[in-house]
């Protein structure tokens, strides 16, 4: 199986400060990979610079053979990388419908495709996105990525302040996505367990550098390791 993805020790931050430490991990064609860590270690600063918002002073990014170090941020879109930002960001005074047909790119994702997998957009399709409900603009957010027809979906905290019951729903709709609809992800997220039940493979980030990386099963069914990296040793055995 070939890589699709390879950071190879990557330096870089935000003006002349370093969040991303030297960091190196790959991901394979078809996997999903959970990037996890305590607040504050890189790991929305990782996809910031997977998605060129970042200045990187050292390293390389590849992305299916092809260097994209230094590639602008439209540039990676049309390569197959198709980002849902932590603020979701979707536009408040368009329509649902206006929001997923304003990115559209060709491919199997179009707007009907979209409607079958959230349902819900469908039936809200007429209404703004500032008149929708935190859950409903998550999917929105999703949805409009997908309307750019990616190669690599990248989520950035896509349960936060979410209901338990929504967070249920959406993480069937990301597993789906990667084993059904063979579009793989990368998840960052605070809840370790749930994350890596949406994902193959998984990092933990300490400090900007990868300080584990391996199965995301075999790191789910380790409460002890979990607790040492992560401190979520409470979540776990509940």
């Amino acid at each position: 199986m070939s890589e699709m993805l390879v950071f190879d020790q990557v330096i870089a931050g935000y003006g002349n400060a370093v969040v991303l430490d030297r960091l190196g991990f790959s991901l394979k064609q078809g996997q999903s990979l959970a990037v996890l860590g305590r607040n504050g270690v890189g790991k929305t600063t990782l996809l910031e610079t997977l998605m060129g918002n970042t200045r990187v002073m050292r390293g390389a990014i590849r992305w299916c053979g092809e260097d994209i170090t230094r590639w602008p941020a439209h540039w990676r879109v049309r390569a197959g990388l198709g980002w849902v930002p932590q603020e979701r960001e979707v536009f408040p005074s368009l329509t649902v419908a206006e929001n997923l047909t304003v990115v559209a790119r060709p491919g199997r994702w179009n707007l009907q495709r979209v409607y079958e997998f959230f349902p819900r957009l469908k039936e809200r399709r007429g209404n703004f996105g500032n008149q929708l409900s935190g859950g409903e603009q998550q999917m929105l957010a999703i949805g409009r990525a997908l309307m750019t027809n990616p190669k690599l979906l990248l989520l950035d905290e896509p349960m936060e302040g979410l209901a338990p019951i929504i967070v249920e729903e959406l993480a069937v709709s990301i597993r789906r996505l990667c084993e059904r609809e063979g579009l793989p992800s990368i998840v960052v997220e605070q809840h370790p367990v749930l994350a890596l039940e949406m994902t193959h493979q998984a990092i933990v980030l300490e400090r900007g550098t990868v300080v584990h990386a391996g199965s995301s099963h075999a790191l789910a069914n380790d409460a002890a390791l979990l607790d040492k990296l992560l401190g979520v040793g409470i979540a776990v055995s509940a």
